[in-house]
């Protein structure tokens, strides 16, 4: 069976990183990182993840609610 693909976005790199070794440590597919809600966007469209991870406060000019 496939895992469950999930997007992960988060603007600190370190946690970020964390986050993705620890999902796929619990046999997860991160379908990718994004640190910006626009990246979030464009990531989502091309991958269509079962679940996205969300930060509500990110750099740039969208948030994480608004991504979402």
């Amino acid at each position: 069976m496939k895992p469950t693909e999930i997007l992960v976005v988060e603007d600190e790199a370190i946690i970020a990183m964390e986050i993705q070794a620890r999902l796929e440590e619990m046999g997860y597919a991160v379908a990718g990182v994004a640190s910006r809600g626009e990246q979030a966007i464009e990531i989502a469209s091309k991958t269509r993840p079962g679940l996205t991870l969300m930060d509500i406060i990110l750099r740039g000019e969208m948030d994480g609610v608004e991504a979402a």
